[in-house]
Parts: C-alpha cells; structure tokens; sequence
C-alpha cells in the first residue's frame, strides 16, 4: 500500500469514526437533553376547553397548556410547539415520538399506564352526564342508565368515563363510542343518544357553549362505587413517552414546587376548577396500581 492509499484509509477511518461519534452521541441524548439543548417541547392537546384549547387570538390557553409553561420556562424551554389532534389520537401520536408529552386533561388509568409514563395527578375529578333538559329519563347514576332499557348512552371513544361506564355494566350494546367531544355531544343534541359521560370540567365547558342549548347536567349524578364505598375519582396528569421517565421526573419534580407556592390552585382559579379539585398527596405509582 503506498502512503498516498494508506493516507485515505487512515482518513476514511477517522472520518467514519467521527461521524459514528456523531451518531452515538445523538442517538445517546435523553429526551429531556435534547428538550434543554433545543430549548423546545411539543405538546399534543386536542383544543377543548378548559384543558388545552386554541384561542380566538390564536393562542393556545388551557389548565394542562398554563402547566406545562410554568413548569419547563424556567429550565430554559423558550419555544412550545403545540399541536392540535383528535382526543383518541393522542396517546398513538406521544407513542410513535410525534410529541415530547401530552397535555390535555388525559386521566390516569391502569391501562394508560402501561402505555405512557405518566405525571403524579394534577386534578381530582368525578364523571357528569348531560342529558336533555328535563332529565327526561330521570338519570342520576350510571346504575341509572344500565338499568332502563330505553336509555341509549353515548361516550368519547377512549375516555375515562368509557371505562368507567363499562365498570357500571352500562350495556355495550346501548353504548354509542363516539370520536370526540363535539361529535359526543352532537349525537345528545341530535337525538341518537340520550344522556352522555364527560369529566366534570369538560362537561361544565359544554354547557357555558352558548351555541349549546337544550341540554342540561344530570344533578345530582353518582358515579362508579369503589369497593371502599368512595366514589371514583379521575386524577388528570401530563402523560409522556414511556421511555422519557427522566422527564418525567423532571416535570415531577417542577409540579411538586408549582403545587407547594401556589402556582397550580392559581391556575385552577384561572380556568373554573374548585379547590375541591386540588388533587391528594398520591403518586401516579398508586394510582397506576389502583390505589388512589
């Protein structure tokens, strides 16, 4: 081999080892490096008030938006890049890396566990129904609804409340599974179905929609009956990718500080939440394995 060959070997190699170096060294960067470094998140939310919404400004505003901001600014994240998509898009969209984290009321359930790594609670909350105005069926519990035969009852396909109508024993088949909150509601307003499941904060939004009229909240409503005799709540929380428990921990740690000087119950305030919403001293570990 003459020195001329010899010297692009000995190139060839370096270079291809410089740009392995490159390689690894990206390929080895957390989540939570990069998001410092870039000084960027994406966050998915499915624009419904009041968790995460676009505003008539072109702002995004929402309770699960407002802690996100509070919690990653202060390390340094400047830019958040959040992104609109279908409730029952979300958890596929965090999954397959399309956000860094989703931030849009998603409650904590044992089968969400295992397929994001969630936040600890940042809300407590309890199901509502809305009905036709009259509660012509007389609804006032999902036991309620199981019961009269008559009733046809409509959900947001990949809910909470999904799952815990079907812990109720709601009939599978007088249950409608709807794509969304505007097409679940549309199927109240329409006819097809005659009383609807949503989250508390969710439904009360609903119903400040002055487009909206003709419906009410089925009050007062009992939900899900824990084997402790406590009515079942849904704890909120920021989800992120399964593999992220690094910035999740982050965020963690951020949430506790947030909680402690008041910058949550501030935000609460801000977007209607009671302070009997303030989420309990529980770690999304109890609650993932069912004790919450």
């Amino acid at each position: 081999m003459n020195k001329m060959t010899r010297r692009a070997v000995i190139g060839g190699a370096a270079t291809a080892l410089a740009l392995g170096a490159v390689v690894f060294s990206t390929a080895a960067q957390s989540t939570l490096e990069r998001i410092k470094s870039e000084g960027k998140i994406t966050v998915g939310i499915h624009n419904r008030a009041p968790w995460g919404f676009r505003g008539e400004n072109g702002e995004v505003a929402g309770f699960s938006p407002d802690l996100v901001r509070a919690a990653f600014e202060p390390i340094g994240v400047t830019e958040i890049d959040f992104v609109i998509s279908d409730f029952g898009a979300l958890i596929p969209g965090l999954t397959s890396r399309r956000f860094d984290a989703v931030a849009s009321g998603l409650y904590i359930t044992p089968v969400r566990c295992e397929a994001v790594a969630f936040s600890d609670p940042d809300l407590s909350l309890k199901d509502a129904v809305l009905v036709k105005e009259g509660n012509p069926f007389d609804i006032h519990s999902y036991e309620d609804i199981a019961a009269n035969t008559e009733v046809r009852f409509g959900v947001t396909r990949g809910s909470a409340n999904a799952a815990n109508a079907a812990e109720a024993r709601v009939p599978e088949d007088r249950t409608m599974m709807l794509q969304d909150t505007e097409s679940t509601v549309a199927a109240l307003l329409g006819g097809r179905v005659d009383a609807i499941s949503f989250s508390a904060p969710t439904a009360i939004s609903v119903l400040q929609d002055p487009k909206i009229t003709g419906i009410e909240r089925a009050e007062p409503f009992t939900g899900v009956i824990q084997e402790n005799g406590r009515e079942k709540s849904g704890y909120s929380a920021i989800a992120f990718h399964p593999q992220d428990t690094d910035l999740r921990d982050a965020y963690n740690a951020r949430l506790a500080e947030m909680k402690a000087d008041g910058t949550v119950a501030d935000i609460m305030k801000k977007y209607g939440f009671a302070e009997s919403e303030t989420a309990p001293d529980l770690t999304q570990e109890q609650i993932c394995s069912g004790n919450g």
